[in-house]
């Protein structure tokens, strides 16, 4: 995971995602560099829109987000509306009793 955060670290500093750069930045971390794991990144990377990448991991990491305040509204609603009913229910009893 360090050698993608490496990638990512050269993509917001607008430099090169290059083996020297990569490699320089593992480095910098104390960790040893592993010269094949840094050129199967690189090679990874080769065709990849980093910009778009992220953006479409940031939108999937948030709609989970949503999905507690949209299952809140959902628990809500059929709270009122069963309360709705028993009113209704109290109603027709006080009607009839």
């Amino acid at each position: 995971m360090e050698y993608i955060y490496a990638a990512m670290i050269l993509h917001s500093a607008e430099k090169d995602i290059n083996e020297e750069n990569v490699k320089s930045i593992i480095e910098a971390a104390g960790i040893e560099a592993d010269e094949a794991r840094i050129k199967a990144l690189i090679a990874a990377l080769e065709d990849v829109d980093i910009d778009e990448a992220m953006e479409t991991t940031a939108m999937a990491a948030a709609a989970p987000a949503a999905a507690p305040a949209a299952a809140d509204a959902a628990e809500e609603e059929e709270e009122e509306e069963e309360a709705s009913e028993e009113e209704a229910a109290a109603g027709l009893g006080a009607l009839f009793g």
